[in-house]
């Protein structure tokens, strides 16, 4: 059965090239070829062809297809759905910023977390994706766009943390100097709370972003919206924010879905302040996007301005998210719910 090329590192095409008796330079060619795009090891113009031919023989590379394509005429934000090789799709959204343009990436097919407000965890996890299926979605998405992506952030389907293993590989294949070389310190990574996986993530000591799903200020409420909370309660999830915080100096974002009536009083903003009080952190106020499978309604806007001011006047740093693609699928996971309902 022929392998995933895209999905190895360098290093480890360095030890295959070795095996085939090639010089080592040639991984190097070959890094650079996979992550500019290149399809096919007829397109690879510098190896010899017999080289090639091993490489068929041995290897596959993956590229996703375009089923549809969304382009927002307000802002520009573009939104692919994308196939997979088994016929799976995900997620991708490009937003462009005045600072560049960042790329929002799917980690899993589905998502099992659960959580109340998201269309992603509708019908479960399906599957983890692979490394390469992660990086075609930065790559792709750029050449299909014809710009250039300065900033990645795994918000998409699916839950970073639980497919830790090839999370990190796919970090450590788009901050390679060969191959994207996006920085650590572009990249934000959103967990809902797996806490163990937090701590281990702290030890990486990576300098990205780690942005954590909140969403409530107490147990109570977290867990009607966030079944996570149950297994991971705030006495556990808060400790090891402030663990990430003191290991890697980098200050953590928390993600707070904007729900009338549910998370949105002055109540939940005093208790929201206790809870982060003395942790270095940005709070970001994100208007809720409508899912059609949820009761759920986003907040009114005088009552996030409201919510932000209390925020801000207690020395918390809070910003609403800024609303883009409203009229297109923006939600994460409905423009695949469509899709699948088809």
């Amino acid at each position: 059965m022929r392998e995933d090329l895209k999905s190895m590192t360098l290093a480890e095409m360095q030890a295959m090239m070795k095996e085939l008796g090639e010089p080592a330079f040639r991984a190097k060619q070959l890094f650079v070829w996979l992550h500019k795009g290149v399809t096919s090891f007829d397109g690879m113009t510098n190896l010899s062809k017999s080289l090639r031919e091993k490489l068929e023989e041995r290897y596959f590379i993956t590229a996703p297809k375009v089923v549809r394509k969304q382009e927002s005429k307000k802002d520009g934000t573009i939104k692919y759905l994308w196939e997979l090789s088994d016929g799976n799709c995900v997620e991708t959204v490009l937003m462009r910023y005045h600072h560049g343009n960042t790329v929002c990436i799917s980690s899993e097919v589905g998502c099992p977390m659960g959580c109340a407000f998201c269309a992603s965890t509708i019908g479960g996890l399906v599957r983890r994706l692979q490394p390469s299926e992660m990086v075609d979605q930065v790559l792709f998405t750029s050449l299909d766009s014809g710009l250039e992506i300065s900033n990645i952030v795994l918000m998409g389907i699916g839950e970073p943390l639980d497919n830790y293993e090839t999370v990190l590989r796919f970090l450590e294949l788009v901050n390679n100097p060969d191959g994207m070389n996006i920085g650590m310190r572009h990249i934000s990574l959103s967990t809902c709370g797996l806490v163990p996986r937090i701590e281990r993530l702290a030890e990486e000591n990576l300098q990205l972003t780690l942005s954590v799903s909140l969403h409530a200020p107490d147990n109570e409420t977290r867990s009607r919206i966030m079944p996570v909370n149950r297994r991971y309660p705030l006495e556990e999830l808060m400790p090891a924010c402030r663990k990430y915080y003191e290991k890697t100096g980098r200050r953590i974002s928390f993600e707070y879905a904007m729900i009338r009536g549910m998370n949105d009083t002055k109540e939940h903003g005093d208790r929201l302040i206790r809870l982060l009080r003395g942790l270095p952190c940005h709070v970001n106020l994100i208007p809720l996007n409508h899912v059609d499978e949820s009761p759920l309604q986003p907040s009114l806007r005088q009552t996030v301005q409201a919510f932000q001011k209390q925020l801000e006047d207690s020395g918390i740093t809070a910003t609403v998210r800024r609303t883009l693609g409203s009229d297109i699928d923006a939600s994460c996971g409905q423009l695949r719910r469509k899709h699948e309902s088809k």
